[in-house]
């Protein structure tokens, strides 16, 4: 597990707890996993999450979501890594399994989802794939 790479390290935490039926993983906390966390709930992958504070820079207790026994994420991929960064302006921003999925991207204007991005016609890096 690499703590050089925050974002693979909570994408990992997520995709585990989704394959171990888990109700809930504790992923560390930083500004830019909660505005990711924040798209993954507004696009109703994850039920909540909410800030635990018990270090300096305390946790985030995400709260995994289910349609029954099957998990809301069936898939979850880092794009953009520390070793290569992948960028798309806003012509370029791609469509996750057709636009059933979500993309994250870290804009100009902060962290969006392909869909906001689009509308904002504003480009950016592309952090990871969901759907």
């Amino acid at each position: 597990m690499s703590l050089n790479d925050p974002i693979s390290n909570f994408l990992t935490i997520v995709r585990n707890g989704t394959r171990g039926n888990k109700e809930t993983v504790d992923v560390p906390a930083s500004k830019l996993v909660g505005k990711v966390l924040d798209i993954f709930k507004a696009d109703g992958y994850i039920e909540d999450f909410r800030l635990m504070k018990d270090t300096a820079q305390g946790i985030f207790k995400v709260y995994l979501k289910y349609e029954g026994k099957k998990p809301a994420i069936t898939g979850i991929k880092r794009i953009s890594k520390s070793g290569l960064r992948i960028y798309a302006n806003n012509h370029e921003i791609p469509y996750v399994l057709n636009g059933l999925g979500t993309a994250v991207l870290s804009t100009s204007k902060g962290i969006l989802s392909d869909r906001e991005a689009r509308k904002a016609k504003i480009g950016g890096e592309v952090i990871c794939y969901i759907w």
